[in-house]
C-alpha cells in the first residue's frame, strides 16, 4: 500500500470540516437573502478548498498534491467568476431551485441543497484526498500523474472555451434583439451551433467532466487511488443527468430550431458535426 491510512483520515477529516463550514456559511447568507441558488457559488470554491486543504494536511508526494491543488483552484476561480456573474445578473432565484424546493421548510432545504452538495463535494474530491496521502510509485505507473494533469488542463480549456463562445453568442443575440423588433432574432442566432457547440450540445459540461477524469487519472498513479473511480463517474452523472445537460435539453424543447440541432450535433461526447439539412 502506498497510502498512509492515518494521514488519509486527517486529510478526509480536515476536508469535511472545511466543506461543512463553507456550506454552512453559504446557507446562512442564502436563506437570509431568499436566494437558495447561492449554493451554485460555493461548488467550485468548495472543491478548491478541499484540494488545498488536502495538499496542506497530506504527507504524500508534494509535487502531485500541490499540482492538483493548483489546477483545481485555477479551474474553480474561473468557474466562480462565471457563477457570480450569473447570480448578480438576476434579482430572482433560479427557477430550478424554486421548483425543486417549493413548500419545503428550512431544515429540508438545508439537507436537500447544502447538505447534499457537501456530500457531493467530498465524493467528487475523493481522488484528491487519497492522492494527498499517497506516495508516487516507481516505474511506468507514475506517468499517470503528468498524464492526468494534462487531461485536467485540457478539460478546463475546453470548458472555458465553450463558456466564452456561449457568452459571445448571448451578447450578440441580446444586441440583435435590442436593435431589432422585440424577441425576433436572425435565424443564425436561434441556436448556438458554431465552434465547440458544433461538436457537442454541451461542450462546457463535457469539459468539466474531463477535468475530474484527469484528477482521478493523476491520483490513480498510486494504486489505492484507482478505487476512487466512483468520483469521476458521479461527477459525470451530475453533469449529464442531475443538474446539467438533461435539464438544459428539457428547457430547450419548446424551440423548433433546437430539435434540428439535436439531430445534427452529438449530445455530450463530441463528434464531427453533421451538415444541416437542406
Amino acid at each position: 500500500m502506498s497510502v498512509d491510512r492515518r494521514n488519509l483520515l486527517h486529510v478526509s477529516g480536515a476536508s469535511a470540516v472545511v466543506v461543512a463550514a463553507l456550506q454552512a456559511g453559504t446557507a446562512a447568507v442564502a436563506l437570509r437573502a431568499g436566494r437558495r441558488d447561492y449554493a451554485d457559488a460555493v461548488w467550485g470554491p468548495g472543491l478548491a478548498a478541499v484540494a488545498v486543504t488536502s495538499a496542506a494536511v497530506g504527507s504524500g508526494d508534494p509535487w502531485r498534491r500541490w499540482a492538483l491543488a493548483g489546477v483545481t483552484t485555477a479551474w474553480a476561480v474561473r468557474l466562480e467568476r462565471l457563477m457570480l456573474g450569473r447570480l448578480r445578473g438576476s434579482d430572482e432565484e433560479d427557477e430550478r431551485y424554486t421548483e425543486f424546493l417549493e413548500g419545503d421548510p428550512t431544515p429540508v432545504v438545508l439537507g436537500k441543497v447544502f447538505g447534499t452538495q457537501a456530500v457531493a463535494q467530498l465524493l467528487v474530491s475523493a481522488p484528491l484526498q487519497v492522492a494527498a496521502a499517497s506516495q508516487l510509485p516507481r516505474g511506468a505507473r507514475a506517468w499517470l500523474f503528468p498524464a492526468g494533469l494534462a487531461v485536467m488542463v485540457t478539460g478546463a480549456v475546453v470548458e472555458a472555451t465553450a463558456d466564452r463562445q456561449k457568452a459571445a453568442f448571448m451578447a450578440e443575440k441580446k444586441t440583435a434583439r435590442r436593435e431589432g423588433d422585440g424577441d425576433d432574432v436572425p435565424d443564425s442566432l436561434e441556436v448556438l451551433d458554431d465552434g465547440l457547440w458544433a461538436w457537442s450540445r454541451h461542450p462546457n459540461y463535457f469539459g468539466d467532466s474531463v477535468v475530474w477524469d484527469g484528477a482521478w487519472l493523476a491520483a490513480a498513479a498510486s494504486a489505492p487511488a484507482a478505487w476512487t473511480v466512483p468520483a469521476p463517474v458521479a461527477m459525470s452523472y451530475f453533469l449529464i443527468y442531475a443538474t446539467g445537460a438533461k435539464r438544459t435539453e428539457k428547457k430547450m424543447q419548446d424551440r423548433p430550431a433546437y430539435h434540428d440541432y439535436q439531430r445534427r450535433v452529438a449530445f455530450f461526447f463530441p463528434r464531427p458535426p453533421r451538415r444541416p439539412r437542406a
